[in-house]
């Protein structure tokens, strides 16, 4: 179906929407024409080889960086005209921490609460039972009053995820979210994801070359080369190809990057 095709009265919009969306630094083309939707509820994973234009695709999506053609939506506004900012989370490719931030766990973690609740009003209970259960997923509990400094790269990854939680967005963007991560959260991670698209809502748009840990899991998979859409389907279609997520986890980087 055409994404501009209209829906029916009463329907919820797409959480993300774009239309045709081309970008380029310079002269060199990073987006051409690229269209893509994550309705609500949607678990929706982003492949493709270094340079396919992914973390471009993904500040376009979020109002970071403007189109320079077609259009985008979160929710049915343009990302400028969203007002409930934390109806969005999103978790960084690479989170930057500055060396000395006098900040804990828990106090990182809490500012994800913030955009929804507001500067003026005071946390109160179900902020903390945001927070206990953000920090439970990412099994960090037993950190929270450490400083985020003291962490090693992989655990800070994890902080900032809690965070992305906490604020319980109707939509979240995950850009390379587990790189560095153990197994182990790994798989805690994704049934909280599991969870919060299946009984929440919520939709998921991941960024990733390695979806072995949610192959199982996903809606579908959309792959980005040369700046195009070249695939947007169920991840049993591309299965059908010989293509494995799972398994034989080594089957998507090597498609990826083969020839178009």
């Amino acid at each position: 179906m055409p994404l501009s095709e209209a829906r029916g009265a009463g329907a919820r919009p797409d959480a993300l929407r774009l239309d045709g969306v081309g970008f380029s630094y310079g002269r060199h083309g990073v987006l051409d024409g690229v269209s893509l939707r994550v309705e609500p509820g949607e678990f929706v994973a982003l492949a493709g080889p270094n340079g396919s234009g992914k973390s471009t695709l993904v500040r376009v999506a979020l109002g970071l960086t403007p189109p320079q053609g077609g259009e985008v939506h979160l929710f049915g506004e343009p990302p400028d005209r969203l007002r409930d900012r934390w109806r969005v989370g999103y978790v960084p490719q690479r989170a930057v921490v500055v060396d000395q931030l006098p900040a804990t766990v828990e106090e990182v973690v809490a500012s994800g609460c913030v955009a929804r609740r507001g500067w003026a009003r005071r946390p109160g209970a179900a902020d903390r039972a945001r927070i206990d259960q953000a920090l439970e997923v990412v099994a960090l509990v037993d950190q929270r009053r450490t400083p985020i400094v003291e962490l090693s790269g992989g655990q800070q990854q994890r902080v900032f995820i809690a965070r992305a939680l906490a604020s319980e967005p109707e939509l979240l963007v995950l850009d390379e979210p587990i790189a560095g991560v153990d197994a182990e959260s790994q798989d805690r991670f994704r049934d909280a994801l599991v969870t919060r698209c299946r009984s929440d809502g919520v939709a998921v748009l991941l960024v990733s070359h390695e979806l072995g840990a949610v192959a199982d899991d996903l809606d579908r998979l959309v792959v980005l080369r040369g700046g195009k859409v070249v695939f947007d389907a169920p991840p049993a279609d591309l299965t059908a190809e010989g293509v494995s997520l799972g398994i034989h986890r080594h089957d998507l980087p090597v498609w990826l990057e083969g020839p178009g």
